[in-house]
Parts: structure tokens; C-alpha cells; sequence
């Protein structure tokens, strides 16, 4: 990692033309994930997984799930995020190595665990929610890592979720979020593009 947060944060931007044939080895992307599952979840559930679509094959058969986009097609990696669906139920295997570590004692892992499953067990929405939350965290953790890489990454909500499930064998409790692509951009990407003035977007109370 070369750079800070404010200038990832500053220099990002979505990269819509990648260099074709330059794939990611198997370093470059268990860091990149390992990187996202530092993101925030609620109750640290780390309610989400990583598919990292590397071959052509497994690129090809994302690309026509996502109406054809090239970018998929030519990033060194397009990375499915996917939300978990009745997290609850392994919060108390997820919350372990934290009680080993003795960050947290195992009464307060107990007590998360039972407000969890009371909030949670018999109330999709917010299962669903939770998924939404925790796998938009982790995809913009894993694009600020690419950025830290070197790599540049765009975030893809243009996709059919039930071809995306279908092409890579996702469970019922998998939700398909988001689709980033990483890689090497090409010279003539768009720079980040302006955003709107502080007074139009903060309230401070």
C-alpha cells in the first residue's frame, strides 16, 4: 500500500475500460478480499462472501449475466459480493475468535448472539437489509484496496442476480449485491467526476 486513505479516497474513480489480458495471481486477490473483510458489520456477522471471477470462462458466463458489459470481460478479476441471509445463526462461530483473542468476554458474545436471533430469525427484511449493508461496506473496502494496489475497480449493480446465482452455484442464503471489477485501466478513463457542493448534502445538528 503506497497510498493514504485521502488520496485513495480522492483518486478513485469508476473504470469503465480495463487492460484486456492482464489477470491477478492468487496473492493479489487474497489480499484484496482479505482487505474487504475488514469492513463493518453489525454484530461482526461478516455476512458476506467473495466470488473473484478470474477465467475467461467464469468471466464470460458473469459478462452475459450483466447485460454484456465489456469491462467484466477485460478487468484482471470482476468480484461477485454477496450478502448472507440468516447471518444469526453463525454469529456465535464468527464472534469466536474474538472471545480467544479476548477482545470480547464470551457473556457479551452470548448476549449478541440472543439479541441477534430475536431481531433477526423470523424478520427476512431485515436479514435482507443486513446483507445489503454488510456486502456494500465490504465492496467499497475491497475498491479502496484496489486503489491502494495500484488497481483501478468499478462497482456494477447491472446484472441479473438470479443468472449471477444460477452461473455460480449460489445457496438460498447467498444474495448477489454487487459486481466489482479490478484491474489495470487503460489511459482514457473518465477522471472522478465532481460531486455536489457540502451545502446541498450536510446537515450539521
Amino acid at each position: 500500500m503506497t497510498l493514504s486513505v485521502k488520496n485513495a479516497i480522492e483518486s478513485r474513480t469508476s473504470i469503465n475500460r480495463f487492460q484486456a489480458g492482464r489477470p491477478l495471481d492468487d496473492d493479489a486477490i487474497a489480499s484484496l478480499v482479505s482487505l474487504a473483510t475488514k469492513a463493518p458489520s453489525a454484530y461482526n456477522m461478516q455476512n458476506w462472501r467473495f466470488i473473484a471471477a478470474r477465467s475467461e470462462d467464469a468471466k464470460a458466463r458473469l459478462k452475459a449475466a450483466a447485460y454484456g458489459q465489456q469491462k467484466i470481460a477485460d478487468a484482471s478479476a470482476a468480484f461477485v459480493v454477496c450478502g448472507t441471509l440468516a447471518a444469526h445463526k453463525q454469529l456465535a462461530a464468527a464472534l469466536k475468535p474474538s472471545v480467544q483473542a479476548r477482545i470480547l468476554d464470551q457473556a457479551i458474545a452470548d448476549g449478541w448472539v440472543a439479541r441477534a436471533s430475536t431481531a433477526h430469525e423470523s424478520n427476512a427484511t431485515l436479514q435482507r437489509d443486513e446483507a445489503l449493508r454488510s456486502a456494500s461496506l465490504a465492496a467499497m473496502t475491497l475498491m479502496l484496496a484496489a486503489e491502494g494496489m495500484g488497481l483501478g475497480s468499478c462497482p456494477m449493480s447491472g446484472f441479473d442476480a438470479a443468472q449471477v446465482a444460477r452461473e455460480f452455484n449460489l445457496s438460498a442464503t447467498e444474495l448477489p449485491v454487487m459486481i466489482v471489477a479490478v484491474g489495470y485501466p487503460e489511459t482514457d478513463n473518465w477522471p472522478q467526476k465532481p460531486r455536489k457542493p457540502l451545502v446541498d448534502v450536510l446537515a450539521i445538528a
